[in-house]
C-alpha cells in the first residue's frame, strides 16, 4: 500500500512529544506526574516510541498452544471418559492429578500418546510407578510434575526426606524425559509479584541443576499462574524466556526453549458474583497465550466452591477454542513482538528479576534461603501489600469488594471449602501459603447471611 498520504507529515521525536506533553502540563513535573511506578518498581510511561525497543530474541514456541484439561483421578474409569470426551470436543492435551497411585492402562485406554500430550500431576513420590507409566506410555508427549523443592515449599515437607526424595528423582531422571515440573504457581498465588516468581522460578530450577547436573536442564519445565494485570503477564511469560536461556548459556547450553504450562490464578477468583471469574479467565488465557505458553489449562468459574462438573469443564474449555478460533489466536505466540511497551516491561522484569537471583545465589541458593524462611517472609510482605490494596478497594475485584450485589447468597452453594484451612501437622519448615485475596470479606459475608 502506498504511504503517499502520510508522506508530508513530519516524523515526530520522543523529544519532542515529551517537550509537547510537558507544555501542556503548564508546569507540573513530568515524572512526577505522568510516570507510574508499580509496587515492584517498574516504570510505566504515558507514550512508546521504537526508540523504547530492545530488539530482545525469544525462543517462543514454533507452534501454537495446547488446549489442556485438568482431571482430577477419584475413579480410574470415570477419568478415562472424561479424557476421551474433552479431547473429542476440542482440548489436545489432558492434565490428570492423582495423590496416589492408580491403574494407569485404565486412564490411557484409547488416548493416543503420540499425537496428545499428557500431564501427570502426581501429590506423591514413586520412582517405581513413574517408571511403569514411563515404559507403557514411551512417548516425549508425556510430563511429570515431580517437584520435590515445590513440595518442600507448599507443605513444609519433603515427601520422605532430603537425601530420599533427591535419590528418587535421580533414578527418575536417568529413565524419563520431562520429568522435572518447578511449579511457580505457589508464588503467584501466595501473593508473590511477578518480579518476584521470575526470579524464585529460576532460582527453584538452577538447585536441581546445581544438584544434578546441566544435562537435566532439558527435562525441566515450569507451570506458571496467570494474573489478572494483562499486559504484565504477557510480559512476564516472555521474561523468563529470556532469563531461562541466559541461565543455560552459564552452563554452556544453548538453543534450549522453557516448556511452559499456563493457567489462570486462583488469587483473585470469587465467590459472589462468581460469573466474573469468567471474564477474568478469559482475560487470563489470553496472556497466557500471547506470552507464549506452550500448553494453557483453564480453571472453571466455580472451581473455588463446587466439585469438578461438566458445565464449569465445558466452559472452561470453550473460553480456550473461542480464543483459539474464533479469536484467531491459535499462532498468536509472536503477536508480541516488536510491541514498544511490551518490550519495556520485559526488560525492567528482566534486570529487577536477575538482580533478586543473584542475591538468592550469593545468599546460598533457593534450598538455603527456604530454609531460612527468607523466601516466606518476602513474599508474605508483597501478599501483605496487595491485600492492603484489595482491603482498601485501590485493588478492585467486581462483584466483590466494588459494585456488589447484596442479595447474592453463597452459604447454600459451597460443595467444597474454599478457604485456607489451618493445618496441625508438624513441618521442617514455614509453608508458603496459598490464599485467595477475597477470603476474609467473604467470610464475613457468609457469616451475615
Amino acid at each position: 500500500m502506498s504511504n503517499y498520504l502520510f508522506d508530508e507529515f513530519e516524523n515526530v521525536t520522543p523529544k519532542a512529544w515529551k517537550q509537547k506533553i510537558q507544555a501542556d502540563l503548564k508546569g507540573a513535573d513530568y515524572n512526577e506526574t505522568l510516570l507510574w511506578k508499580t509496587e515492584e518498581s517498574i516504570t510505566v510511561k504515558p507514550f512508546y516510541t521504537k526508540e523504547d525497543r530492545t530488539h530482545q530474541e525469544i525462543n517462543l514456541p514454533k507452534s501454537g498452544f495446547n488446549i489442556c484439561q485438568s482431571i482430577f483421578i477419584d475413579d480410574e474409569k470415570v477419568a478415562n471418559q472424561l479424557a476421551i470426551d474433552a479431547l473429542k470436543r476440542g482440548a489436545t492435551a489432558i492434565e490428570f492429578t492423582a495423590n496416589s497411585d492408580f491403574d494407569y492402562k485404565k486412564i490411557l485406554k484409547n488416548i493416543d500418546a503420540t499425537s496428545t500430550k499428557i500431564y501427570f500431576k502426581l501429590n506423591f513420590l514413586s520412582e517405581d510407578f513413574v517408571l511403569e507409566i514411563s515404559k507403557f506410555i514411551n512417548s516425549k508427549n508425556c510430563f511429570f510434575n515431580i517437584d520435590i523443592i515445590g513440595n518442600l515449599a507448599k507443605t513444609g515437607n519433603w515427601f520422605s526426606n532430603l537425601k530420599e526424595d533427591h535419590n528418587q528423582l535421580e533414578k527418575i531422571i536417568s529413565f524419563t524425559n520431562n520429568c522435572i515440573g518447578v511449579n511457580v504457581s505457589t508464588y503467584q498465588n501466595a501473593g508473590a509479584t511477578n518480579v518476584q516468581q521470575l526470579a524464585y522460578a529460576l532460582a527453584h530450577a538452577n538447585e536441581y541443576l546445581n544438584h544434578f547436573g546441566e544435562s537435566i536442564a532439558s527435562k525441566i519445565h515450569f507451570n506458571f499462574s496467570i494474573g489478572s494485570n494483562y499486559f504484565f503477564e504477557i510480559a512476564k511469560l516472555r521474561t523468563f524466556r529470556i532469563l531461562w536461556n541466559s541461565l543455560l548459556k552459564e552452563y554452556g547450553i544453548k538453543n534450549t526453549s522453557a516448556h511452559i504450562f499456563a493457567q489462570p490464578s486462583l488469587r483473585n477468583k470469587t465467590l459472589y458474583d462468581y460469573n466474573v471469574n469468567m471474564l477474568r479467565t478469559t482475560s487470563e488465557c489470553m496472556s497466557a497465550i500471547l506470552g507464549g505458553a506452550n500448553t494453557v489449562s483453564n480453571v472453571s468459574y466455580d472451581e473455588i466452591f463446587h466439585k469438578s462438573n461438566e458445565f464449569g469443564e465445558r466452559i472452561s474449555r470453550n473460553q480456550l477454542l473461542i480464543l483459539q478460533q474464533e479469536s484467531e489466536l491459535a499462532e498468536a505466540q509472536n503477536i508480541a513482538n516488536g510491541t514498544y511497551y511490551i518490550e519495556s516491561i520485559t526488560e525492567q522484569l528482566a534486570e529487577k528479576a536477575l538482580e533478586i537471583f543473584k542475591l538468592i545465589e550469593n545468599g546460598g541458593g533457593f534450598l538455603k534461603q527456604l530454609k531460612e524462611g527468607i523466601i516466606q517472609r518476602k513474599i508474605a510482605e508483597s501478599a501483605e501489600k496487595e491485600q492492603t490494596l484489595f482491603d482498601n478497594e485501590d485493588l478492585v475485584l467486581l462483584g466483590t469488594n466494588k459494585i456488589r450485589n447484596e442479595k447474592d447468597k453463597m452459604k447454600n452453594d459451597l460443595e467444597l471449602f474454599p478457604f485456607v484451612k489451618k493445618r496441625v501437622e508438624k513441618t521442617l519448615i514455614q509453608p508458603i501459603i496459598q490464599k485467595r485475596l477475597a477470603e476474609k470479606l467473604e467470610q464475613e459475608r457468609l457469616s451475615n447471611e
